[in-house]
């Protein structure tokens, strides 16, 4: 190879190494986050629900909130879920018709949970496509948020009725 032939291929290397990063960055990323919702784990949701600015939402059924949720969460069930509470809500009493009782405020954090998180990623994207900028989704829900050891308001009676002490 010549000197000529290297010097125009070091060349074309070095303007592709300058470009090739922002070109990169400028393309959307594909599978890592959902648009307009933030994926958090039980840990970071914890950490964000320590500032008092803070809207935490259970979109579970009435039945399973009643059963045990997290302190000071507002219940507003996305759907109806008959393998967890056989009561069907109508329509007006779902997320859908409800988004009016969210905060006023888009910029308020907002923190949304379910059972497993599946119900929780449709409503954060649900809310996220209604203007709201800082909506978290609660990755494995309830079960990791217990899993992880942080306390749940519960009710005693159904509790002890499914996990009676030994």
């Amino acid at each position: 190879m010549n000197k000529q032939c290297l010097s125009s291929f070091a060349a074309i290397l070095i303007a592709l190494l300058i470009v090739a990063p922002g070109i990169a960055g400028a393309a959307p990323k594909i599978g890592c986050t959902a648009p307009g919702y933030e994926n958090v784990t039980v840990c970071q949701a914890k950490d964000i629900l320590e500032n008092k600015h803070v809207f935490l939402l259970d979109v579970r059924t009435p039945a399973e909130f009643n059963y045990s949720h997290i302190e000071g969460a507002t219940l507003i069930p996305l759907k109806n879920v008959p393998k967890h509470d056989s009561v069907s809500l109508p329509d007006d009493q779902l997320l859908p018709a409800r988004l009016k009782e969210l905060p006023e405020n888009k910029n308020t954090k907002i923190v949304v949970y379910c059972l497993s998180g599946g119900r929780s990623a449709t409503a954060s994207q649900m809310i996220a496509d209604a203007g709201y900028k800082n909506v978290y989704n609660v990755q494995g829900g309830l079960k990791a948020w217990v899993n992880a050891g942080y306390p749940v308001v519960i009710d005693p009676v159904k509790w002890f009725a499914s996990y009676p002490p030994n």
